[in-house]
């Protein structure tokens, strides 16, 4: 199908187990943001909790150009990817990051779906803590959780396919689900107009 599938989220909504339920369904390739993020992360003594230094994610950020670069130029046409992403509304970083990703969906002439996968304060935060995410070098501290969902908002994308999608109480099974629906969906009407254009008139 040629998609590029962007879950958008804070740390600990469940973007990479959802991204790995979705995947069969779709047969995406899964592109975790900690991909870009680990191999300069791990130079670091990070405890998960105390916060990075800014310029560090300049270079994670050339770690993704370079990732995307790659799938531009050897990835097949129709390949399928799904990529996940932190990102923040009203935060530069984020949108250049957005703005990557979307930038090599338009040179591959990929379908960018972006969606919203958002979560109630407290089970966010509940989430945050699993011990899980601090062997993949993922921030593990609940207090900045719930500031973060007090005081921020995940990015929303100025992008006519974008889902939001309460997560809250859904398992990553159902996500997954809901997220195929949305996709087929859009593959639904984009047959039907279409169909309807190469209709005489």
């Amino acid at each position: 199908m040629n998609l590029f599938i962007l879950l958008l989220g804070f740390p600990g909504v469940g973007k990479l187990t959802i991204a790995r339920e979705l995947s069969p369904l779709l047969a995406a390739k899964v592109i975790d943001n900690h991909w870009f993020n680990n191999p300069i992360l791990r130079l670091l003594d990070d405890d998960g909790t105390t916060p990075l230094p800014n310029g560090i994610w300049e270079y994670t950020g050339r770690v993704r150009q370079a990732v995307l670069d790659a799938i531009v130029a050897y990835g097949h046409t129709s390949a399928n990817f799904i990529f996940t992403h932190a990102g923040i509304e009203g935060d530069e970083r984020s949108l250049r990051t957005f703005e990557q990703i979307a930038g090599a969906a338009q040179r591959r002439e990929a379908l960018l779906v972006p969606v919203r996968l958002l979560c109630d304060e407290e089970e966010l935060a509940r989430r945050v803590t699993t011990p899980a995410r601090r062997e993949r070098l993922k921030s593990i501290d609940a207090q900045a959780s719930r500031e973060k969902s007090r005081r921020a908002q995940v990015l929303a994308p100025q992008h006519p396919l974008t889902l939001n999608l309460d997560v809250t109480s859904k398992t990553a099974e159902a996500s997954a689900a809901a997220i195929h629906d949305h996709i087929l969906g859009i593959a639904q009407t984009m047959r039907r107009d279409s169909a309807s254009d190469t209709i005489p008139a």
